[in-house]
């Protein structure tokens, strides 16, 4: 988990070591010191030129070393541990208003112990500066084991032999600093021996941010706090081409704006394709924008403004943002643009490497037009985007690592050191903000003299004499193309469990999917997220999305051996996985963890046998369906599993946590209830229910409101004449042949209706996502085609509603709660439909981020049930506490509701019993 970064390298540490205080690291130091092992320092692990990964010892802060431990709101400075994570210090400091200025695309993640190891900069350097611009002090101790407290920190000024050789170093070198270092904002390469000239005060705390960690180790930072401006305001300038939104940027520079961001039709033809057309809220004309930011006290003052710059801007189209919910939209976007785009348009995996060049401004249209001449003439692709106000480009390319025929680790070293040589040309930098790492330390020579460098190598051996930290990184660096992940990966073709279309069958490339990019480690739940509801429960590597991949990545690698599939290590990381599917459509690259890990059991248990949860809960719908059949017997049986003296042999038998109530058989099911009706006709066409085994077994109430609401929205409805199972949890306990005989079986029962015109609608989120995406991936030939068109004809209840010709809803201009979306129905479908249908009846309905903790069977798994309750108290538990007693607690999934009532009392109502209530009765 740790032999890799957000980069495109891999090196396997020795040990990996999570501080729990700060006066640990200097203990750390002294044992690499005394055994000669090298020591690297990670924060989020979001390093993508390789600055987080090493071959000794890996120190990892962001676990436990993640305090802010004073803020000053009077002086507007916080005193912060080097693993807390960039959000978590806005939320601590909101309350005084105030925020760390520097922020990049990765602060729901990012460490400030990181962001200073490279000098983050983030779209808004251009209001609040570099993070070398706010570091106002630091704790460190050098690589020589001397501890140094610098600038506007505690004990600073006492004297110190390295300080004094540094002087004197500094000293002999004055027109040669003066002359390479700090040439402009962005030149983050190297060592920012500026800070160290007399004029800037010789401040040595700012000239260590930006080392990568090859110098010093932060034990503690102060640093600068600025306040959230009164107004924003958000120009969108559309321009025929990027390179036509660079030309542009001198003429928008003097306007003062806090951000000024580029992006292009690439990037948003990926977030449709992936998101669906909603996810991009409209647009300037062109095919190229930039994202212009201005703040202020007055917002009059800014609209004056942004007319000023539409006009000396040259765009051809413009439009203004005064709403921060769409401005926060747009933003996203440009956010998760390393990901977005880290596949290509032809299915290729896009890499880091030349990630983060950049020019003065003033040269940047120039240089962005050379640079995709010589892609061009690589026959590479990549969507460059980025910090256009700061010169900074950002931009993923196709190497081709793996390809047939090409030699992809030859290809990327040519290419980078041709890209070195154009940034030098136009007086550039390797790198803008990311730094040097593993990915361009080798190409410093294109952009510095021998002097300057051999002066950094000084500056180095004063700091780190035995060059135990960070390695190869800026000084005596590594090579380029030593140690890259992408080219070890094997290709793993389908011959088992899912097809993995979108990888064109190769398992392989599904998990390589993971750029390392951590937003799985981010708390994305009050945007409505879901990714990653285990990590955010333990805070363990292990638990994320991204630790998962990695240890995925090594057994299709071959690196844990011919038993991979059954080691320990994977089992380690997949135990945890609630298959919520949220990183399906909340991670950037698309990494369907609950996918990788239904193949990977289906791999372990095939033909073996299998824990009892896998055939208790696993074959769950067989066991309802048999229930079905004696009515007489399901009482007998409620009693049986909720008495107290059999609740022991139960549990164990069917392998469930002894604290879970399995749910009530209800007296009657759906289906028999359904059969003893007579359908109504209807004006709008035939609607085939997809009746579910927990809607028929367990919930029939919510299937008989669905019919009503759908008879009032003028549907005849009808049910397939035999039962069928989508196999949802044949899937998610890996039991895919099971499941694909299931689905198989659903799909053909289904196809008649849908080919006569009928819409199939879903009651349960979690077998409505498998008739809209798995059941694909599980068949193949004929059925497969079949399952595609039982697929586009699939729909949820409001997504039906809302294409409805002359529905109104009922009114609930008088509902008020909290909905907490199935995690299934927010990764597959999406929840906008509904959110759309609550707002126009009239509803106030808050909607929760994360998952509800039960999801499936996997809450109700032996050794599952505290991390379950965990992941509920994130966001569930707290919001139902706060709820008034009136208010409505919306959950359309049957195992979010039965958590609910298990760990809370409160009864959740689906949003087919919602409208039903509040329908007319006349009409009902």
């Amino acid at each position: 988990m740790y032999s890799s970064d957000a980069s495109l390298y891999r090196v396997p540490p020795r040990v990996v070591v999570t501080p729990r205080e700060a006066g640990e690291l200097p203990a750390v130091l002294g044992v690499c010191r005394e055994a000669g092992v090298p020591l690297t320092m990670r924060g989020g692990g979001t390093s993508i030129a390789g600055n987080a990964v090493g071959p000794g010892v890996v120190v990892d802060v962001s676990r436990h070393l993640n305090r802010v431990l004073e803020i000053d709101p009077e002086a507007g400075t916080a005193l912060v541990e080097p693993g807390i994570v960039q959000a978590r210090l806005h939320r601590e400091a909101a309350v005084h208003g105030l925020r760390f200025g520097p922020d990049p695309s990765t602060r729901t993640r990012a460490t400030l112990g990181g962001m200073i190891g490279n000098n983050a900069c983030g779209s808004r350097a251009l209001g609040y500066g570099r993070t070398s611009d706010n570091v106002l002090g630091l704790d460190v101790v050098a690589g020589s084991g001397e501890r140094l407290r610098l600038g506007d920190m505690p004990g600073a000024g006492v004297q110190s032999g390295a300080l004094e050789r540094l002087r004197g170093l500094v000293g002999e070198h004055l027109a040669l600093v003066r002359t390479e270092f700090g040439r402009f904002g962005r030149q983050v390469s190297g060592y920012s021996l500026e800070h160290l000239l007399p004029e800037n005060g010789f401040d040595v705390a700012r000239a260590l941010v930006g080392s990568e960690g090859t110098l010093a180790l932060t034990l503690a930072a102060r640093i600068r706090m600025v306040r959230e401006p009164a107004c924003r305001l958000l120009a969108v300038l559309g321009y025929g081409s990027m390179a036509e939104a660079a030309d542009a940027v001198p003429a928008i520079l003097p306007f003062g704006p806090v951000a000024c961001e580029g992006l292009d039709s690439r990037i948003t033809g990926v977030v449709r394709e992936r998101r669906g057309p909603d996810a991009v809220p409209p647009l300037p004309r062109g095919s190229g924008w930039m994202l212009v930011e201005l703040a202020g006290t007055e917002i009059g003052a800014l609209r004056a403004t942004a007319q000023r710059v539409v006009k000396e801007s040259g765009c051809v189209d413009s439009m203004f943002v005064e709403d921060m919910a769409l401005g926060d939209a747009l933003w996203r976007i440009r956010e998760d643009g390393s990901g977005l785009v880290a596949r290509t348009p032809g299915g290729e995996q896009a890499h880091a490497g030349w990630e983060d060049s950049a020019v003065p401004p003033e040269r940047l249209g120039e240089y962005l037009r050379e640079l995709e001449a010589l892609l061009v003439g690589y026959d590479l692709f990549g969507v460059p985007y980025g910090h256009f106000g700061d010169g900074c480009i950002h931009v993923r390319i196709d190497f081709p690592f793996g390809r047939d025929g090409a030699d992809g680790t030859r290809v990327f070293r040519s290419f980078l050191n041709e890209a070195a040589t154009l940034a030098a040309r136009h007086g550039g930098t390797m790198s803008g903000e990311h730094g040097d790492g593993r990915a361009r330390s080798e190409l410093l020579p294109h952009m510095y003299s021998a002097e300057a460098l051999a002066l950094c190598s000084a500056v180095k051996d004063v700091f780190d004499p035995d060059d135990l930290l960070n390695p190869g990184i800026i000084v005596r660096p590594a090579a380029v193309d030593a140690d890259l992940r992408p080219a070890q990966a094997v290709p793993l073709k389908r011959g088992l469990g899912l097809a993995f279309r979108d990888d064109r069958g190769d398992l392989s490339r599904a998990v390589h999917r993971c750029t390392g990019v951590g937003k799985c480690r981010a708390d994305n739940t009050a945007a409505g997220g879901v990714m990653c509801p285990s990590y955010l429960a333990t805070s363990e590597e292990k638990d994320s999305t991204r630790g998962r991949a990695r240890v995925l990545q090594e057994v299709v690698n071959g690196k844990l051996g011919p038993d991979g599939w059954k080691s320990e290590a994977l089992h380690d990381v997949l135990d945890l996985c609630l298959s919520c599917k949220g990183c399906a459509s909340d991670c950037p690259t698309g990494i369907d963890m609950a996918s990788y890990k239904a193949e990977a059991l289906h791999r372990r248990y095939r033909r073996r046998l299998r824990p009892r949860s896998h055939y208790a809960l696993g074959w769950l719908p067989r066991w309802t369906r048999l229930a079905a059949k004696a009515p007489a017997a399901i009482k007998i049986m409620n009693v049986a599993m909720r008495a107290r003296a059999l609740k022991p042999l139960v549990a164990w038998g069917a392998g469930i946590d002894r604290r879970r109530t399995l749910p009530a058989f209800a007296p009657v099911t759906f289906r028999r209830w359904f059969a003893s009706r007579t359908s109504a006709q209807g004006r709008n066409g035939d609607v085939v229910l997809f009746v579910d085994s927990f809607t028929d077994a367990f919930s029939p109430d919510v299937g008989k409101a669905t019919v009503k609401v759908l008879e009032h929205a003028g549907y005849r409805v009808s049910v397939t004449e035999r039962p069928v199972c989508c196999g949802i949890t044949w899937i998610s306990t890996g039991q895919l042949d099971g499941a694909r005989a299931q689905a198989g079986r659903t799909v053909r029962a289904l196809l008649p209706h849908v080919r006569r015109g009928a819409k199939v609608v879903g009651m349960e989120p979690s077998c409505t996502g498998v008739l809209r995406s798995d059941a694909e991936e599980l068949l193949g030939g004929a059925d497969a085609a079949a399952a595609r068109e039982v697929a586009a004809a699939t729909r949820t209840l409001a997504e039906l509603l809302a294409e409805t010709p002359g529905w109104t809803p009922p009114d609930l201009s008088g509902v008020a709660g909290i909905a907490q979306p199935h995690c299934h129905h927010h990764a597959v479908m999406g929840w906008t439909k509904d959110a759309a249908l609550l707002k126009e009846a009239g509803a106030d309905v808050g909607r929760l981020g994360n998952c509800c903790g039960l999801a499936g069977n996997f809450g109700v798994e032996k050794g599952h049930h505290d991390v379950s309750v965990a992941v509920a108290e994130q966001q569930l538990l707290p919001a139902v506490r706060k709820a008034a007693e009136n208010d409505v607690v919306l959950a359309d999934g049957f195992s979010c509701r039965t958590q609910l009532r298990e760990l809370s009392g409160r009864d959740g109502e689906h949003l087919a019993q919602l409208l039903a209530r509040h329908l007319p009765e006349s009409e009902g």
